[in-house]
């Protein structure tokens, strides 16, 4: 484990919190054990499974019928086609979750090489092709947008106050607009994508 004693963790209302919030801490994370990724599977196959009793035909004859869909039954090969159907899903929200994190994260500083290396490794060209708008030129900072939890955001510059400021539209569609206050890029963004976190959908919940 990385030795986390010299890394600063200032809260909100201290007047260094947003400076140090745009410093990348390197290393960003530590690799996951074993317990880890077996806990991670645990959770995902909980999702998915919870997916596929909702999407299953035969779950939804037994509730029709009144009765409760007993586990034993997703050896049923048809359930676990469900099951497979979910698991497909959730590859597609991985994907989404993961454009969604390497954007904020390369729009905040990080580069295409160390958003490659979070993603299991894959060469900066890759990870590149893959997020093509998630790292963008200082010089073309001017009015960025971004895409979080379900809503979607842009940080602009006010050349005149020297500062940064963010429109967001969230997912249950409410949306705001900031004050020129935002005395960096990062600050900007992290407000955007609080303001997003905060509008969320419940899990499930489709956009109004």
């Amino acid at each position: 484990m990385s030795d986390v004693a010299g890394i600063p963790t200032p809260d909100k209302s201290d007047d260094d919190f947003w400076n140090a919030l745009s410093n990348l801490v390197e290393p960003p994370w530590n690799e996951p054990t074993p317990d880890d990724a077996g806990t991670m599977d645990e959770r995902v196959l909980d999702a998915v499974r919870a997916l596929a009793e909702r999407i299953s035909t035969r779950a939804l004859a037994y509730s029709a019928a009144g009765k409760s869909f007993d586990p034993v039954l997703m050896a049923a090969p048809d359930v676990q086609l469900a099951l497979l159907r979910a698991l497909y899903e959730a590859k597609l929200s991985v994907d989404r979750l993961a454009e969604s994190a390497a954007t904020v994260a390369g729009r905040s500083g990080a580069n295409y090489a160390q958003l490659g290396a979070a993603w299991g490794g894959i060469k900066r060209q890759s990870a590149r092709l893959k997020w093509p708008h998630a790292v963008v030129r200082k010089s073309a900072r001017e009015s960025i947008p971004l895409q979080y939890a379900g809503g979607t955001a842009v940080v602009h510059h006010d050349a005149d106050a020297d500062a940064w400021w963010f429109t967001a539209t969230a997912a249950d569609r409410r949306e705001k607009e900031s004050e020129p206050v935002h005395g960096t890029y990062a600050e900007a963004i992290a407000g955007a994508t609080e303001f997003l976190l905060a509008h969320a959908l419940p899990e499930g919940q489709p956009p109004a």
